[in-house]
């Protein structure tokens, strides 16, 4: 007979109590007992011995145990369909499905019993000063890239880029990417706008996505404006007015740390099961999990009032968070992008557009506007050849007067076809009277 540590510290007092070295009431309180239980226990003690101690459903089988062949279905589908898996993560991913509602701690334990590995150890804790989230959802945005083998050799290596936010621990959004760059973090502010809003401050680390050194000798530009130039990121937040802050270390931007930690094991879990071997693929995935990550690991914010605000101004956010370059606009309307001419659309106050300087933005859709005085204008690829586009633009001459009826307005007058030079033979020859020098009459 084995006695577990309570009945061996039961026993222990128990014959104290005999020796008359504590009181019944010392005993009591030890075990945290009523007296009369005590006294109970101490007859029983008295007549049969330690065996009285041994709780009566010691040995015997639990009612509430799992059969064998749900045990067996449990190890069977953790060694294959699932295998790399961690245990609560298993326990989540077979209630959605395979409808099994079983607990992660007797998960753990059954899978422990069939000798089946553990897929991630932890490490020891730490002792640091914890900082305490955010009171209100939308206070802090913490962002961050993270470049591993999401795909497990199937594909290539890709960057997810992610935002958590710091007092719920939601995931606003997340995008994978080739590298980490301004693009990955336009789509993610611009998933953030349209689900939640604008955050008040956005906690990232010293990338040069998000700011330039400012130890550097200023350039002949900046001298010029009197200020330090922005990246296309850092003027994204400045005009939405969103606060920025630059951690000085990865721990300091521990809560999305920890995200990577989680994700690279679930996420990475869920593209495997999915099979997925490209960047599309990948996406895919992450766009069906990231709700399922939000309703398990989210908590309650400390104050029920939301810091988010809600996206207003002139511009469409679109507008803000994307690539924007100043243009001028030649005089036949168009403008010089990437070796290709773009037509803009006649403009609102009906004013010629040659000269003006506009603001072209590269959206993350691909798609090009030009943005001036608050006003968006799409832009269209042009013919290259300003010659030829001017020559398409002009009016064909009118008809002969002598021809037409007598009254008919000039806006109903048709139109002369001009022939081309193939129509009219081609050039003249060099004999041509046109081609001989120009002689002055005496």
């Amino acid at each position: 007979m084995v006695l577990d540590r309570h009945a061996q510290r039961r026993l222990e007092l128990l014959n104290r109590l005999l020796e008359d070295a504590v009181s019944i009431d010392q005993v009591a309180a030890a075990l945290e007992l009523s007296v009369r239980h005590v006294r109970r226990l101490l007859a029983a003690y008295r007549k049969t011995g330690a065996a009285a101690l041994v709780h009566g459903n010691t040995g015997r089988r639990p009612i509430n145990r799992l059969g064998d062949g749900r045990r067996a279905q449990l190890v069977e589908l953790a060694r294959t369909r699932y295998a790399g898996f961690n245990r609560a993560h298993l326990a989540d991913v077979l209630a959605e499905e395979e409808a099994i509602e079983v607990p992660a701690r007797t998960l753990r334990r059954i899978l422990a019993e069939a000798d089946v590995p553990t897929t991630r150890t932890r490490r020891p804790a730490q002792r640091h000063r914890r900082r305490e989230r955010m009171a209100r959802a939308g206070a802090l945005l913490q962002v961050d890239g993270s470049r591993h083998d999401w795909l497990e050799g199937r594909g290539p290596w890709l960057t997810l880029v992610g935002g958590i936010d710091d007092a719920t621990g939601i995931v606003t959004g997340a995008r994978f990417g080739a590298q980490e760059d301004a693009a990955g973090y336009f789509a993610l502010l611009l998933a953030t706008v349209g689900r939640h809003g604008l955050p008040l401050l956005v906690y990232s680390d010293r990338h040069g996505i998000f700011w330039r050194d400012r130890t550097r000798p200023p350039t002949l530009a900046e001298q010029l404006a009197g200020e330090h130039s922005l990246t296309h990121v850092g003027r994204a937040l400045a005009d939405a007015q969103i606060g920025w802050i630059a951690a000085r270390s990865p721990q300091a931007k521990g809560r999305i740390e920890r995200l990577w930690g989680t994700l690279q094991d679930r996420l990475v879990s869920e593209l495997r099961l999915a099979r997925a071997d490209s960047l599309e693929a990948a996406n895919a995935v992450l766009a069906r999990y990231l709700p399922r990550h939000n309703r398990r690991f989210a908590v309650p914010p400390a104050d029920d009032a939301p810091a988010w605000r809600a996206w207003s101004g002139p511009r469409p956010a679109e507008a803000v968070f994307c690539f924007r370059y100043e243009r001028r606009v030649a005089n036949d309307g168009t403008l010089s992008w990437s070796g290709e001419r773009l037509a803009l659309p006649s403009r609102h106050d009906g004013a010629a557009w040659a000269g003006a300087r506009v603001l072209v933005q590269e959206r993350i859709d691909g798609s090009l506007w030009a943005e001036h005085r608050e006003q968006q204008y799409r832009l269209a690829v042009t013919d290259a050849d300003p010659a030829r586009l001017r020559a398409r633009a002009n009016s064909r001459p009118l008809a002969n007067a002598a021809d037409l009826p007598p009254g008919l307005p000039v806006a109903e007058r048709p139109r002369l076809a001009v022939p081309s030079a193939a129509a009219i033979g081609g050039p003249p020859a060099k004999d041509h009277p046109w081609r001989q020098p120009f002689k002055r009459p005496r």
